[in-house]
């Protein structure tokens, strides 16, 4: 029974599937992040630039 337990830990220890899918998780968190930040900042001026195009037309 040991050497059953031992052995299966090992087997998830080893496995890398789960880690990779979290730190895909962690790196497409980061991306989302810096969009929102990106988004906030920049889009008063955004709306700025698009009214000024839009009354230009």
């Amino acid at each position: 029974m040991v050497d059953f337990v031992t052995s299966r830990v090992v087997a998830a220890l080893s496995c890398r599937k789960g880690v990779t899918a979290l730190e895909y998780g962690v790196i497409a968190a980061g991306i989302v992040l810096v969009v929102v930040t990106a988004v906030a900042a920049l889009g008063p001026q955004l709306t700025t630039m698009f009214t000024a195009v839009g009354d230009g037309l």
